[in-house]
């Protein structure tokens, strides 16, 4: 794609992830993945409850946050009923699919298979008691805050 603007063309994006839902995670691996098409180097840093998207026991039952969140345009109270986090959970996953979107574990696989590299942060992996094993197959590394930074030199810092 051509750069028509007037600033330099970006080159390399780390994106945090920090939310555990479904809506928390999705705009970090689309903003991945379009780095990737676009040929802009990208790493996704999965930090607090956004690790649950990198837990193999965990990845593939992230559900909508139906309650405190006012794009829901619900009432707190009709958002804790039971069932309501899945039923828009399951609303929520039908249009995803319908806009040729994959399910997160296949959209981590896509994006580390066109390059992109994936880190938990090793703080929230000691505070939660994690160890390398609980995370699926993409993640490149545990790594810290301080070196998140080194691998994000010269690059755009998205925090989703």
């Amino acid at each position: 794609m051509e750069n028509t603007s007037n600033y330099p063309p970006i080159e390399k994006v780390s994106i945090i992830v920090s939310h555990g839902s479904l809506e928390g995670v999705y705009p970090g691996l689309i903003m991945a993945n379009g780095a990737r098409m676009a040929g802009i180097e990208a790493n996704l840093f999965f930090t607090f409850f956004g690790m649950e998207a990198i837990v193999n026991k965990k990845m593939d039952k992230l559900k909508v946050a139906t309650v405190g969140n006012p794009a829901m345009h619900i009432p707190t109270i009709l958002g804790s009923i039971p069932g309501m986090s899945a039923f828009a959970t399951s609303m929520m996953k039908k249009e995803i699919e319908k806009i040729d979107i994959p399910p997160v574990r296949e959209f981590l696989t896509m994006i580390h298979d066109a390059g992109c590299n994936i880190y938990a942060c090793k703080a929230t992996v000691d505070m939660f008691h994690l160890t390398k094993s609980d995370f699926c197959d993409e993640v490149d590394d545990i790594i810290s805050v301080g070196q998140f930074y080194e691998v994000s030199a010269g690059a755009n810092i998205i925090f989703t």
